[in-house]
């Protein structure tokens, strides 16, 4: 199994940029893909981006062109890189490793894009 920990939320102003990061504490290698998902208040959690062991990556219709995952295999760690953030955008992020025949999740970081 693997421990994530998510880092880098905050509070941003519309237009702003964030990045998160999501830390591992074995190798990301195992897992078959990695996603940033985020629940607004009162909303289903659900995918923002993703991307699997092969480098293919997807994204919600709503981040399309605004966020970018990255991964540094040397570190573990996984990036989700906000751009343009929108009010909506909002909410607790959260990082996913599917691996080890199981899903793994982090704690979550709260992102706020108020002005």
């Amino acid at each position: 199994q693997v421990q994530l920990v998510e880092s880098g939320g905050g509070l941003v102003q519309p237009g702003g940029s964030l990045r998160l990061s999501c830390a591992a504490s074995r190798s990301i290698f195992n897992c078959n893909a990695m996603g940033w998902y985020r629940q607004a208040p009162g909303k289903e959690r659900e995918l923002v981006a993703r991307m699997f062991s092969g480098g293919s990556t997807n994204y919600a219709d709503s981040v399309k062109d605004r966020f970018t995952i990255s991964r540094d295999n040397a570190k573990n760690t996984v990036y989700l890189q906000m751009n343009s953030l929108k009010p909506e955008d909002t909410g607790v992020y959260y990082c996913q490793c599917s691996g080890w025949g199981s899903d793994y999740w982090g704690q979550g970081t709260q992102v706020t894009v108020s002005s």
